[in-house]
C-alpha cells in the first residue's frame, strides 16, 4: 500500500503549552487509522496540522503528496473533513446543504446518492434544526464526502451520541472505507478505536505512547486477562493465588476478579475452582482492551484525564 499521509517530527506550541511534541507516523491508503487519547492529548491539534488548518512550529507533513498548509486548494479538492464542532444555519434544509457544499468543488457526488447512502433520503426537505443528534452527524459525514475525497477526517465523530447511534456510525465508517476512501479519525473512546481501526496511535500529553494494530497493542504489552465470578463469602481464594497462570486475585464480598495470562488461563482457573469445591456462579471472562493498554503505559485510566 502507498502512504497517503506522512507526519515527521511535528511540534506545535501555544505559549508555554506544548500541544504536540515531536510526533512521527504515516497512514496507508485504504486503512482506518485512529488517534486515541484523553481530551487534551493533542489529537485535534495533530489532525488540524495534517488537514492544513494549522501550521506546525516545526516538522513536516505530506498529505497525498502535498504540503497541506501551502497547497490548500489542491488538498481541499481531495479530502473531506468533519470537525469536532460543526454547525449549519438552523433553517437550511438537508438537500440545500448538500447542493451548496457540492457547488464549491470541481467534482462532487450526486446528492441523492449521498442521501440514500447515509439514510437521510426521508429527511432531504427537513431543516437542520429538526434533525436528531445522529441525523446531524450523518449530514456532516455527507458534507465531508460530497467531493468524493480520497481521505476523510473524522474528529470525535460520535461524541454526544447514544450507544445505538454510535454503533450505527461505526457501521457507516466501515462502509466508507470499503468503498475506497482512507479514513483518519480521532476519538477518546477506546472501544471505538478497538472496533474500527486497522491501526491505532495512542497519544498522551502531546506525545506518541504506542502505535500498532489494536490486537498487537493488547497482545504485545502483556495486559492481563480477567475472570470474574461470584462465590460464597466463606470461600478461601488462596488455592487460586498459588496457581502458575494467576497473577493476583481480588475479592470484595462475593465478587471475585482473577487476573492472569496464558492460553489455558481460563480453563485452569475453572478447574481449580471445581477441584476446591467452590460454589461459584455468573462466571465470565473480560478480555484486555485498549483502555487496559493505556493504563499499563501511562499509569492512569483514560477517564481520569
Amino acid at each position: 500500500m502507498s502512504k497517503v499521509i506522512e507526519v515527521n517530527e511535528i511540534i506545535k506550541q501555544y505559549g508555554s503549552v506544548r500541544a504536540v511534541g515531536g510526533v512521527t507516523f504515516h497512514v496507508e491508503e485504504g486503512e482506518i487509522f485512529g488517534i486515541v487519547g484523553p481530551n487534551g492529548a493533542g489529537k485535534t491539534t495533530t489532525i488540524e496540522c495534517i488537514e492544513g488548518l494549522r501550521k506546525p512550529d516545526s516538522g513536516s507533513v505530506q498529505l497525498l503528496g502535498y504540503v497541506p498548509w501551502q497547497d490548500r486548494l489542491e488538498v481541499a479538492e481531495r479530502i473531506g473533513v468533519q470537525l469536532q464542532e460543526s454547525a449549519l444555519p438552523l433553517r437550511i434544509r438537508v438537500q440545500e446543504a448538500l447542493d451548496f457544499f457540492g457547488s464549491l468543488y470541481a467534482e462532487c457526488e450526486d446528492s441523492q446518492v449521498l442521501l440514500d447512502r447515509l439514510g437521510l433520503a426521508a429527511k432531504s426537505k427537513a431543516t437542520f434544526t429538526k434533525l436528531s443528534g445522529g441525523q446531524k452527524q450523518r449530514l456532516f459525514i455527507a458534507l465531508a464526502l460530497v467531493n468524493k475525497p480520497q481521505v476523510v477526517f473524522f474528529d470525535e465523530l460520535t461524541t454526544g451520541l447514544d450507544p445505538h447511534a454510535r454503533r450505527s456510525m461505526w457501521d457507516m465508517v466501515r462502509q466508507i472505507r470499503d468503498q475506497g476512501t482512507t479514513v483518519f479519525l480521532t476519538t477518546h473512546f477506546m472501544e471505538e478505536a478497538e472496533r474500527l481501526c486497522d491501526r491505532v496511535l495512542i497519544m498522551d500529553e502531546g506525545k506518541i505512547v504506542a502505535l500498532d494494530t489494536p490486537e498487537a497493542l493488547i497482545r504485545s504489552l502483556g495486559v492481563e486477562r480477567r475472570l470474574v465470578f461470584t462465590v460464597a463469602n466463606h470461600w478461601d481464594s488462596q488455592s487460586l493465588v498459588e496457581m502458575p497462570l494467576v497473577d493476583r486475585v481480588e475479592q470484595i464480598g462475593e465478587r471475585v476478579v482473577v487476573y492472569g495470562s496464558g492460553e489455558r488461563f481460563t480453563s485452569s482457573v475453572v478447574h481449580g475452582l471445581e477441584t476446591s469445591g467452590a460454589d461459584f456462579r455468573d462466571l465470565r471472562t473480560q478480555d484486555p482492551t485498549l483502555e487496559d493498554v493505556f493504563l499499563s503505559l501511562t499509569g492512569k485510566e483514560i477517564r481520569e484525564v
